[in-house]
């Protein structure tokens, strides 16, 4: 027979398959040789009392052969020869969803990305951090995957009524990612892992048919008549389909002028904006877990992270993209801007850990911050601007070459000026600053006033061993591109589709490569009059 069983066990004996099948055997009153076999359903880890605990969701097969588990694949059709073709622009998670749901459906997907493959895109990326150079086309933006294929690749979301978190997952696996982020509870895939990922999606998606173009900025649409007939790309192409998905992400400041440009509605949207603050991963370890750094090595303990907010003064302020065993990398899109993000390998294993720390910003606070330019209210990419005026100080003060300011914790939280500051995993180098003079008062009392409180939370947070780097400001999208909450078109642009990130709806890997299958599904019903095929 097989039975689902929940064992609580010291992390010791959660990495040792002979103990796990010992507790499966206690747990059920069977003789463990009884138990051909087990696969998990879910795993979390418990660090909220001084023992650490994992907590496993377990199928058990017992007297039964054991089955292995079962990756559900999409099944691709061969549109090569297909008559319903869409664009799709932007090659990150939402777009590539799309891309994979179109073909499932019969459809033949046109991707049209901006940036280049992940192999010509690495080159780039080196260039970046050793040179101080930016290509701004090619950037950890911009390129095959987007804005995920260089990050930590967090695979958890809140957004679970928006679609099939499990279908996502599955698909991830399909191409390549460890069937492990089936049932962890915080799934990651790691930097240097989703590239390849990518790849065999693309070749994928090349195999049954779509067409997958880079180095195509699109820089025009044609409207007639209230519908987009046709993209025209830089190189002069101009592509024509029954329908657009327009998936260019949180960064592609460039469409949104142009949809301002041809009075297409867009709207601003609050969004959050702050630092990187990174630790010793040791420090954090030792926070999280209770225990010394022997104790944590012994029992196979992962490195810690966490999850941190704070309402200070009506306002929101909490960690984004923590990234346990991490690496804080320049991220920005265009010279004289500074962006920083942070990533992290599949084992997590570098000596920092770095979090985004983000303050909430609105529209007011935009407004105020423009004030002696009389700043017009209904302008929608007022946030954008702010967002961009924040980043080009942050360029300013490092002097130049991607130099990033930082501060000390402790130090920024006193108005003090660091004299130096602590190793860090930042290549292009720290220039130390005192960081109220990059930022509006409101983004800094925040943080001060929220940095002193986590350090009550976690004790030993709070500490000039930790250095604040700016700026974190990519958290999402300081626009929205509105769309019909029927039929997902654009209000004004029959056949255009915003999608994921970049237009507002989705915050992450999982969440844009749902919304990306929920467009898909709505061009089927609305533009080819199509029931869905079975899944």
């Amino acid at each position: 027979m097989q039975q689902k069983v929940q064992l609580r066990l010291k992390p010791l004996e959660a990495n040792d398959e002979k103990i796990i099948r010992q507790k499966i055997a206690e747990s059920i009153s069977q003789n463990p040789g009884n138990i051909s076999g087990f696969t998990i359903l879910k795993k979390s880890l418990d660090a909220r009392s001084r023992q650490v605990w994992v907590n496993l969701m377990l199928s058990v097969f017992v007297q039964e052969p054991y089955l292995r588990r079962t990756i559900t694949e999409v099944g691709l059709k061969d549109v090569r020869h297909s008559s319903k073709k869409v664009i799709v622009i932007g090659a990150g998670p939402a777009g590539l969803f799309a891309a994979l749901k179109l073909i499932e459906q019969g459809i033949q997907p046109i991707i049209l990305e901006r940036g280049k493959d992940v192999k010509s895109r690495r080159r780039d990326l080196a260039e970046l951090n050793k040179k101080g150079v930016v290509n701004p086309e090619s950037n950890y933006c911009f390129g095959e995957g987007g804005a995920g294929t260089y990050s930590d690749g967090k695979l958890y979301t809140r957004s679970n009524k928006r679609g099939s978190i499990d279908r996502v997952l599955n698909i991830f696996v399909q191409f390549g990612a460890e069937e492990k982020i089936l049932y962890e509870a915080h799934p990651h895939i790691g930097t240097n892992k989703l590239p390849q990922i990518m790849v065999a999606m693309r070749e994928a998606i090349l195999a049954a048919g779509g067409q997958f173009l880079f180095e195509k900025k699109v820089i025009d649409f044609e409207l007639l008549n209230g519908q987009i007939k046709s993209v025209q790309t830089a190189d002069g192409d101009s592509f024509s389909a029954a329908a657009v998905v327009l998936a260019t992400g949180h960064s592609a400041r460039d469409i949104f002028e142009l949809l301002h440009k041809k009075n297409i509605l867009i709207e601003a949207k609050p969004f959050a904006l702050g630092v990187r603050v990174e630790h010793p991963q040791a420090l954090i370890n030792q926070i999280q877990y209770h225990c010394t750094a022997s104790e944590i090595e012994a029992n196979f303990l992962p490195p810690a992270s966490y999850s941190l907010v704070e309402q200070v003064n009506g306002r929101g302020v909490f960690s984004f993209c923590m990234c346990p065993g991490g690496i804080i990398a320049p991220a920005a899109t265009a010279p004289g801007e500074l962006v920083v993000n942070g990533w992290s390998p599949s084992k997590r294993n570098n000596p920092f850990a770095n979090s985004g720390m983000v303050v909430q910003v609105n529209l007011e606070d935009a407004l105020h911050y423009f004030k002696e330019d009389k700043p017009d209210a209904s302008d929608p990419l007022l946030l954008m601007k702010f967002q961009q005026r924040i980043e080009q100080k942050c360029f300013e003060a490092g002097g130049g070459n991607f130099v990033a300011p930082a501060q000390r914790m402790i130090d920024f939280c006193t108005d003090k000026k660091s004299v130096n500051l602590p190793q860090n995993s930042y290549i292009p180098g720290l220039q130390p600053i005192e960081l109220k003079n990059i930022f509006p008062s409101f983004i800094t009392q925040t943080l001060k006033d929220a940095f002193k409180a986590f350090g009550k939370r976690m004790h030993g947070y709070y500490s000039n061993d930790a250095v604040i780097v700016a700026t974190e400001s990519r958290t999402s999208s300081p626009v929205r591109i509105p769309r019909d909450s029927e039929t997902l078109q654009h209000p004004q642009i029959e056949n255009m589709y915003p999608c994921g990130e970049g237009a507002g709806y989705a915050g992450g890997i999982i969440s844009a490569a749902m919304d990306g299958e929920r467009v898909v599904e709505a061009i089927c019903r609305n533009v080819f009059d199509k029931k869905l095929d079975a899944q």
